[in-house]
């Protein structure tokens, strides 16, 4: 269900991550190693980043496998970065929304993504809906699970809290409303990562030299990749990584 990556450090071509390595996103579309559920990634795939002096981020989306979209090799090869998002989508059930479905999704300086599938979606989240404000259910992109969790994310981030407990507030809460979700998050506003490892593989890269990295599984064989526990919150930026285990919700 989904492949997804974060990167934050040095400017780089995005294709260094995203194409180059021996198993980066690119492969992982049609030959992922470490999913645990579906087997291609064809449903999508997008990418967003950084450019330098603007806070807001630029996406790059489409419905289609990312292999056969010849104007992202191009992208790839000359657009430059200090920070990415980018997924390739394994769909959890059939939407006629298209690339709106496809992370990253964005709302100010941010970029969100989900890889895995919220148990009984819509119906085990109807309470959770009713308590979101109407304007920000009508904002939503899609109409798919993904979309839905970016918006709990984005209420908890318009209260106030640090990105860091609107994460883990929104994972908890899903697992209680729908147990056995996975509910793999990444977010980033293009100085830091946050994510969440929750029911799916999820692993880390630090720097020096090259990027900090957040994957569902690493792009090449480097001995620094770390796997994350499950249930953990990660807090990464281009020097530091920091774990903090995250509780199973009361029921």
């Amino acid at each position: 269900m989904c492949r997804h990556l974060a990167a934050v450090g040095p400017e780089a071509p995005i294709g260094a991550v995203l194409v180059e390595p021996a198993y980066a996103l690119v492969r992982q579309a049609w030959a992922p190693r470490m999913q645990r559920s579906g087997t291609v990634n064809a449903d999508g795939f997008g990418v967003g980043w950084y450019a330098a002096g603007d806070p807001a981020p630029a996406r790059y989306r489409r419905a289609g496998p990312i292999w056969a979209d010849l104007s992202f090799a191009d992208l790839a090869r000359v657009v430059r970065t200090r920070a990415l998002l980018a997924a390739v989508r394994d769909a959890t059930v059939p939407s006629a929304d298209a690339e709106a479905s496809v992370a990253p999704f964005t709302a100010g300086p941010w970029l969100f993504s989900h890889n895995g599938a919220v148990t009984g979606w819509p119906r085990t989240t109807a309470p959770l809906a009713a308590g979101l404000p109407a304007e920000l259910l009508l904002d939503m992109e899609a109409r798919c699970d993904a979309a839905f969790v970016w918006a709990l994310v984005r209420h908890r981030l318009a209260l106030g809290d640090p990105p860091g407990r609107a994460l883990a507030g929104t994972v908890t809460t899903l697992a209680r409303a729908a147990p056995g979700s996975r509910l793999n998050l990444l977010l980033t506003d293009g100085t830091s990562v946050l994510a969440t490892a929750w029911g799916d593989s999820l692993w880390y890269r630090t720097g020096h030299p090259g990027p900090t990295v957040v994957a569902s599984e690493p792009y090449d064989d480097d001995p620094r990749w770390t796997e994350i526990p499950d249930r953990t919150l990660l807090t990464a930026d281009p020097t530091d990584v920091t774990l903090v285990p995250l509780k199973e919700p009361s029921q």
